[in-house]
């Protein structure tokens, strides 16, 4: 029995090894799916344009091939990149995105998700608005407010030039009033939400807010002048 054994071992090692190394050149190449967040970036916007709609920032990508392959491709290899250099203000569609993926040769997009963008394309533009002050509460029994002196009084508002044209003012935050007795002044800061805008200033305004005594009833008034 030991004499079967021994007989031809070095060959019956090679053809181990070799079986091994078959082994795991099968398992190597077996094909292999994966999912992956692949980051989408815009490139080169052009001068004084910006984006002014819903871009997604990352696909949602599965790739299949080679499990070696697969098994060594970082997620931080891959990405997708639309240029829009040169590109004319208004809507533009970029499909088939998987050509712009940066992958390996050999692996292939099974599925993407979106697998086109759409991209709005806007001018910058500017305009000066008035501020608001707005009021929260009622001053003390027998006062009212009086003039009300902003510093400054209006604001420059920038962004996409649809949006902007709608811009007729920015408020700020409620001012409290109640049961206010004198004048006032405090840093006030300023409110504006705007999708595809933004303020070109600060956010805070000096609010002077001047509190005045009730004029005294018509009828006391006329009483008065009797006396």
């Amino acid at each position: 029995m030991l004499t079967v054994l021994s007989d031809n071992w070095v060959l019956k090692l090679l053809s181990l090894a070799f079986a091994l190394i078959l082994w795991f050149f099968v398992m190597g190449e077996r094909k292999l799916e994966v999912g992956y967040a692949v980051p989408l970036e815009l490139k080169n916007v052009p001068p004084e344009m910006m984006v002014a709609n819903e871009v997604p920032s990352l696909v949602d990508v599965r790739l299949s091939g080679p499990r070696t392959l697969l098994m060594n491709l970082s997620p931080k290899d891959i990405s997708i990149s639309v240029d829009l250099v040169d590109l004319k203000p208004g809507l533009t569609s970029f499909k088939r995105l998987e050509e712009r993926l940066n992958i390996p040769s050999g692996v292939k997009v099974t599925r993407l998700s979106p697998s086109f963008i759409d991209v709005k394309l806007e001018r910058i533009k500017e305009k000066v608005v008035p501020l608001r002050v707005v009021f929260s509460g009622v001053p003390a029994e027998g006062f009212q407010l009086g003039p009300v002196e902003l510093k400054p009084d209006r604001v420059t508002v920038a962004g996409a030039e649809s949006e902007i044209k709608d811009v007729i003012e920015v408020a700020t935050e409620p001012v409290q009033v109640e049961g206010v007795k004198e004048s006032f002044t405090l840093m006030v800061p300023i409110i504006y939400r705007g999708k595809y805008t933004w303020l070109n200033d600060s956010e805070a305004v000096e609010v002077r807010v001047s509190v005045e005594p009730l004029p005294p009833p018509v009828s006391e008034k006329k009483s008065g002048r009797s006396h």
